[in-house]
């Protein structure tokens, strides 16, 4: 029997079937997990108009929807029809800084918002010259992970870090955020920072891209690089960042370099970054750096921030508002392919790192977990520059009474950062020099006494400091350099004299320790008059414990020197005012110091990079000099020994990866961390500084513990570690010829050497 089913009951069939798949449908199809990025941002365009499309190029100020108690001037405002949240932006790169939210009803223009300190608490970490000073990739996992963790928990997306510019000038205002003077291991600790970032589905932004190596008018200065010294030194970094990295963003940055501001800089930007590295995420500028509409997106610009109104009088400007992109199509001076370029690269690296499928919410941050990581990197971090007969660690069952001398930033405060910079933290708690030396009394059962002396910023009470000192077992003077974004210093001198406290308090007490809390290399011409120097940085929140345990051995110094100390500041490569601060069309320099924020400052400037390849220990090597404290440098409280180096293979080809092997022992009698660097020397003919670093790794043993180490100096890594780079042809070689390896414990204690050969030069592209 055959049976027959009407067209209306067939029909209701199949809507009764379907209804349940009709329900279930995802009314936003790019919001689908399921699809790759790729392809959810090409949903997603296409289901925008023109008008919302230009409104996201840009940032705008304002409460954020997600978070009402928020008003915000670092974010691009959401659209709930296509479900694109609030793009939240916040400052780095030694925590979460200035993140895009205060008070909802605080009085104030925008503009005051964006560099506000009444806003969300973090962990104020170590500086960035600090991690690298810890020459430990897993230093720089923890400190990434502290920072991506927080910057998720605030629900923001974008932490705008790690900064990836050198310690070219020790006068460097922002030497402190970045990683030393040295490329690979800047573009080392990086990589592993994004890396930590980058895992909690957080953006990390590569800065300051690129040759941005002074604070001095960054925003008319035109530096003056060759393009091999560019692609060796300065974009090194970004290149490892990108390659192995994986980094979303890169951040475009004031200066010009050589002619293009770096925001309008198409060869950089395009044909370096993404036609030779093969980038493929988006590039934001600078706040502010923007100079054009139609040529900075042509060029390979993504997205302007901060899309603030600046003060009246104030010489910057918002290009990308959509009046400006609506002008710039009509005259054909951009496509919609142009904008949408533009925002497609954002918006891959936002479905890529999950941004679109979680709620803008905040979490809580693990305060306590976080505090012991940051007390950690600190301690792994301070070098231990002098340590003369044994005086480190002192002994808490001898000592009876501590003498802490200082003035006030240094010595009655934790150095964690604070307030006017864009690595300024809020930090939860902070431990205070005094503090953590009666702590770390107390741990060990000592009943001393710990006593602190401020020194006025004009030492006109030296005389008490003296006093103190003279009673006191042992004096602990703490002394530094406070640097900040926006001016450079303009000395490498410690400031308010206080070289004349540390000269008076030694010659009261032999027995005196300098603590230095800085931004990078300082003369100190005292070095001979006191047993021990142990130079902290910016040690972060956690200041007065990472000191005072290091001081009485609840912690063993750990960390190198990431830059070169000299004796003189006529020994540096940078002199002259053409290579720094810069001279005008007239030759005259420009005023350090006098910029502010760097937003004006008269010029245009002009700054020559006339010393070329050789930076840092580069130049000491070519020039013969014999710096205070080399690159690398740290001491202990053990001793080590290296041993029996081996490198294969001996005959090579430029494209293999080399291993190089040695033994490390621990010959003294505590637990220590030593951390071999090592060095190759290439060809005569490459015409290369007398050697640079391409390996590293740090070693914790025992007392008599030995281990065997191998570090892998790959040519075709994005280090480069045997190229040289090409102008003409525009790419990396690796020369033919013998190549001189050396192991060491820094750049001038070299203990083993062996050589290699390369038989034929070859191209050395990188790995992409």
């Amino acid at each position: 029997m055959r049976l027959t089913i009407g067209r209306t009951v067939r029909r209701a069939l199949v809507l009764a079937v379907a209804a349940p798949t009709v329900a279930r449908a995802q009314p936003h199809p790019w919001m689908n997990r399921a699809l790759p990025p790729e392809r959810r941002t090409q949903l997603l365009l296409a289901a925008m108009t023109r008008d919302e499309k230009f409104a996201q190029l840009v940032g705008a100020p304002g409460v954020i929807p997600e978070l009402p108690q928020c008003y915000g001037a670092r974010h691009v405002p959401g659209i709930p029809r296509l479900a694109i949240p609030t793009f939240r932006i916040t400052n780095g790169p030694v925590g979460v800084g200035q993140s895009d939210c205060v008070p909802a009803g605080q009085p104030g223009v925008p503009f005051s918002a964006l560099m506000s300190t009444n806003v969300a608490k973090a962990t104020a970490l170590p500086s960035g010259m600090a991690v690298a000073a810890s020459f430990d990739r897993a230093v720089a996992t923890r400190f990434g992970d502290v920072i991506g963790q927080e910057t998720r928990d605030l629900a923001l997306h974008v932490l705008e870090g790690p900064g990836l510019n050198l310690a070219r000038v020790p006068q460097g205002g922002r030497n402190f955020e970045y990683f030393g003077e040295d490329p690979f291991l800047t573009g080392t600790m990086a990589v592993a920072e994004i890396k930590a970032i980058q895992s909690h589905g957080v953006i990390a932004m590569a800065k300051h891209f690129v040759a941005n190596e002074q604070e001095t008018a960054r925003t008319s200065v035109n530096e003056l690089v060759d393009d091999r010294v560019l692609h060796e030194l300065y974009l090194l970094p970004f290149e490892m960042a990108v390659k192995e990295g994986d980094v979303a963003s890169v951040m475009c940055s004031y200066n010009a370099v050589n002619g293009p501001h770096s925001c309008d800089d198409r060869h950089h930007l395009t044909d370096v970054l993404r036609g030779q590295w093969g980038f493929a995420g988006y590039v934001q500028s600078d706040f502010f750096a923007v100079r054009s509409a139609a040529p900075t997106l042509k060029a390979g610009m993504d997205h302007e921030m901060p899309g603030v109104s600046a003060p009246a009088g104030a010489p910057i400007r918002t290009w990308l508002t959509p009046a400006n992109v609506t002008v710039a199509i009509d005259k054909g001076e951009l496509t919609m392919a142009d904008v949408d370029t533009a925002l497609a690269r954002r918006y891959r690296q936002m479905f890529r790192l999950g941004i679109f499928d979680r709620p803008v919410a905040l979490a809580p941050i693990d305060t306590a977990r976080h505090a012991r990581i940051a007390r950690e990197i600190g301690e792994q971090s301070a070098v231990l520059l002098k340590n003369a007969n044994g005086l480190l660690p002192l002994d808490a069952r001898a000592v009876r009474t501590v003498a802490l001398i200082g003035q006030a930033d240094y010595a009655t405060k934790a150095v964690a950062g604070c307030c006017g910079g864009s690595s300024d933290v809020i930090p939860f708690a902070t431990v205070t020099p005094l503090d953590g030396v009666r702590r770390a009394l107390k741990t060990l059962g000592s009943p001393a006494a710990a006593t602190l002396t401020e020194v006025a910023n004009d030492n006109k009470n030296l005389a008490d400091a003296v006093a103190a000192a003279r009673a006191a077992d042992v004096a602990i003077v703490l002394a530094g350099t406070l640097s900040e974004e926006g001016r450079d210093l303009p000395s490498i001198a410690l400031p308010n004299d206080q070289d004349a406290i540390v000269a008076a308090v030694a010659a009261a007490n032999p027995r005196t320790v300098v603590v230095l809390k800085d931004n990078a290399s300082a003369l100190l011409p005292w070095v001979d008059q006191v047993p021990a120097v142990l130079e902290a940085w910016f040690p972060g929140q956690a200041d007065g414990d990472v000191v005072a345990r290091l001081l009485f051995g609840l912690a063993t110094p750990s960390g190198k020197l990431p830059v070169t100390f000299p004796r003189r500041a006529s020994d540096l490569p940078v002199t002259t005012p053409k290579q720094w601060p810069g001279v005008d069309s007239a030759g005259a320099p420009a005023k350090v110091g006098a910029a502010g924020f760097g937003m004006s400052g008269g010029g245009p400037y002009t700054v020559e990079y006339s010393e070329g390849l050789k930076i840092g220990y580069r130049w000491f090597d070519a020039q013969g000099v014999a710096p205070l404290f080399p690159f690398g440098h740290g001491l202990s409280y053990t001793t080590f020994a290296l041993s029996d180096l081996a490198v294969t293979p001996r005959q090579a080809d430029g494209t293999r990866p080399i291993t190089v092997e040695f033994t490390v022992r621990n010959t003294g009698r505590r637990r220590g961390a030593e951390v071999p660097q090592v060095y190759v020397s290439l060809p005569a003919s490459a015409g290369e500084p007398p050697k640079r670093l391409v390996g590293f790794e740090k070693v914790w043993l025992d007392p008599g513990q030995s281990r065997r180490v191998r570090v892998t100096v790959d040519p075709r890594s994005a280090s480069h570690p045997l190229g040289i780079w090409d102008s003409a042809a525009q790419r990396w070689t690796v020369p033919a010829g013998s190549y001189r390896v050396q192991v060491g414990r820094s750049a001038t204690d070299l203990l083993l050497a062996d050589t290699l050969t390369v038989r034929v030069g070859s191209p050395a592209s990188g790995k992409p």
